[in-house]
C-alpha cells in the first residue's frame, strides 16, 4: 500500500478503520474477508500505532478462529496480520500469545499448502525474536519439531523461513537453542550450507552461529556435524552476507576453547578467514577480524598460526583504512591479542607499522571513547613483549606519559644485554632522548632511566644530556690556550 494512501487512512482515525474492516472479516464472501484481512496486515505493518489499533479494535480473536477454519489464502492473510504485528515490540508480541494464536499457527505449519505453513513460520519466528520468554511461548506450543520438518521441505522459500524461525528461537538461551538441537535440527541445518540459494545460505549460517555461540558443548555439535571445511567455501561467496555469516559461525566456534580454534586452523579456517577479510569492507568484515583476535588469544601457538598466516598485515589494513571506529577497535583488539604473547609475536606485529597507527588512534581526540581504551590496550599489551627496538624508538619522542613507561621500561630491559644496540640507541639519538625525559624521583619511570644511564660510561651519559652543549662552549670560552 502506498505510503500517501496509508497516511491518508491514518489521518481518518485509526478507529474507525479497524471498525470498518473488522465486519469485512466475516463477510460471506471468501474474496472480501481476504482483501480485509490483507488490508489490516499491512497497516499493521506499516507502524507500531496501527499495529496496537488492530490489537486495540478485537480483531485478534476472529482472525485466530478464522485461522482455523479458512481456506489457504484466508490463513496466509491472517497469518500476515499476526506477523505484522508481533514484529513491533514484545508487548504486541505478547498480545499475539495472550489471544491464543500459537497453537493455531503451530497447527498451519502442518498445513498442505506450502505457502500456509511459510506465512505461520514467518509469524512464528516474528513473536519468538524479541525475548526468550515469548521464543519459549512459542516452544511450548510445539513448533520447533514441525520448523524442523519444514527446512526439509523442497520449497526454498519454505526453507528460509524455517531456518530464520530457528534461529530467532535459538539465540536468546543455551536451553532454547537446546531445544532447537534436540529436534534434529543441526544435520538438516548443516547439509544446506552449500546450497546454491544465497538467502537461504545466509540463514542457515545464521541459524548454526545461534546455537553454537552459548557454550562449548553446543558448538562441538554444530561442528560435528562437518560443517569444516565445507563452510569455507562460504567465505568465497558471491554474496556479502553470506561471507559476513559465514565468518560469524566460525567466530562462534572459535571463542570458546583452544580445541576448537585448533580444529578450524587445521582445517585451513584461519587462511580462508584472512583472505576473506582482504576481499570485503566494512561491516562484513567485522565477525572475521573477531574471530582472528579469538583464536590469538587461546595460545601462542594459535597466534602464532595466524601470524604465519598472514593475519597482520591485513588487520593492519582494516586499522588504517576502515573509517568506522568499531571495526577499528575490532583491529586494534585482535593485534593485541596477536603480540601480547612472546617478543617473538610483538616483533611480528611491531613490524608491520602498527604501533604508530594505535597511537595516533589512541591519541585523536576523534577517536571513540572504545577505539581509544582498546588502542591504548592494545599497545600495552604489545610493548610489555616487545624487543625490536627500531620499533620503539619513536615512541621516545610521540607517546604520552603513561605509554611512554612502557618504552622505556623495554629498553631498560633490553640495552643491559646487547652492545650492538646499546651503540645504536646513542647515535640515532636516542639516548639523549631519554635524558630530556621529566621523571619523578622514586618513580618506576626514573628507575628505568637509571637502569638504561647504567649500561653507558658516565661520560657518554653526560655528553647526551640536556645542556652538556652549552656547558662544553662555556669551558671553550673560559679555556686560556698556553702561550710561548
Amino acid at each position: 500500500m502506498h505510503s500517501l494512501t496509508m497516511d491518508f487512512w491514518i489521518s481518518n482515525g485509526q478507529a474507525g478503520v479497524m471498525s470498518l474492516l473488522r465486519p469485512l472479516l466475516l463477510d460471506v464472501v471468501p474474496t472480501i474477508q481476504q482483501t480485509a484481512a490483507l488490508a489490516l496486515g499491512r497497516l499493521a505493518n506499516y507502524n507500531e500505532d496501527l499495529a496496537e489499533a488492530v490489537v486495540k479494535g478485537d480483531i485478534l480473536p476472529q482472525l485466530v478462529y478464522s485461522l482455523a477454519e479458512q481456506n489457504r489464502f484466508y490463513k496466509k492473510a491472517a497469518a500476515f496480520v499476526l506477523r505484522a504485528v508481533g514484529k513491533h515490540s514484545p508487548q504486541l508480541a505478547q498480545a499475539i500469545v495472550d489471544c491464543g494464536a500459537l497453537d493455531t499457527l503451530v497447527i498451519c505449519l502442518e498445513d498442505f499448502d506450502p505457502g500456509v505453513k511459510e506465512a505461520a513460520a514467518w509469524a512464528l519466528g516474528y513473536i519468538a525474536r524479541h525475548n526468550a520468554e515469548l521464543s519459549q511461548a512459542v516452544v511450548d506450543a510445539g513448533a520447533v519439531p514441525l520448523l524442523v520438518l519444514c527446512i526439509q521441505e523442497p520449497e526454498i522459500a519454505l526453507k528460509r523461513i524455517a531456518a530464520s524461525a530457528l534461529s530467532d528461537i535459538s539465540k536468546h538461551s543455551p536451553e532454547l537453542a537446546q531445544t532447537v538441537v534436540d529436534a534434529g535440527a543441526i544435520a538438516h541445518l548443516a547439509q544446506m550450507i552449500l546450497n546454491p540459494d544465497a538467502k537461504l545460505k545466509c540463514q542457515v549460517l545464521l541459524a548454526l552461529s545461534q546455537v553454537a555461540k552459548h557454550s562449548v558443548d553446543l558448538a562441538e555439535m554444530v561442528v560435528e556435524a562437518e560443517i569444516f571445511p565445507v563452510v569455507l567455501t562460504c567465505l568465497k561467496d558471491k554474496d556479502e552476507y553470506v561471507k559476513k555469516n559465514a565468518s560469524t559461525l566460525i567466530r562462534e566456534i572459535a571463542k570458546h576453547t583452544p580445541e576448537l580454534s585448533q580444529l578450524i586452523v587445521n582445517a585451513g579456517g584461519v587462511a580462508a578467514v584472512i583472505d576473506c577479510i582482504g576481499s570485503c569492507k566494512g561491516n562484513i568484515r567485522l565477525p572475521g577480524i573477531m574471530m582472528l583476535g579469538y583464536v590469538a588469544a587461546h595460545s601462542e601457538n594459535l597466534a602464532m598460526a595466524v601470524i604465519i598466516s598472514k593475519g597482520v598485515p591485513q588487520l593492519s589494513v582494516c586499522l588504517s583504512e576502515e573509517p568506522e571506529d568499531h571495526i577499528k577497535a575490532a583491529a586494534a583488539w585482535a593485534l593485541g591479542q596477536l603480540g601480547r604473547h612472546t617478543p617473538e609475536h610483538a616483533r611480528a606485529v611491531a613490524v608491520a607499522n602498527t604501533l604508530p597507527v594505535l597511537l595516533s588512534l589512541y591519541m585523536s581526540p576523534e577517536s571513540s571513547e572504545d577505539l581509544q581504551v582498546k588502542s591504548k590496550k592494545a599497545i600495552k599489551s604489545i610493548l610489555q613483549k616487545c624487543t625490536y627496538l627500531p620499533a620503539l624508538e619513536p615512541f621516545l619522542y610521540d607517546a604520552p606519559p603513561n605509554i611512554l613507561k612502557h618504552v622505556v621500561g623495554q629498553f631498560s630491559k633490553v640495552l643491559p644485554h646487547d652492545s650492538k644496540a646499546r651503540r645504536l640507541f646513542v647515535t640515532s639519538g636516542g639516548l639523549k632522548k631519554v635524558q630530556e625525559i621529566k621523571a619523578e624521583p622514586g618513580s618506576l619511570l626514573q628507575e628505568y632511566i637509571n637502569s638504561i644511564n647504567n649500561c653507558y660510561p658516565e661520560e657518554v651519559v653526560r655528553y647526551c644530556s640536556p645542556g652538556y652543549s652549552d656547558t662544553l662552549l662555556q669551558r671553550v670560552d673560559n679555556y686560556q690556550p698556553l702561550t710561548n
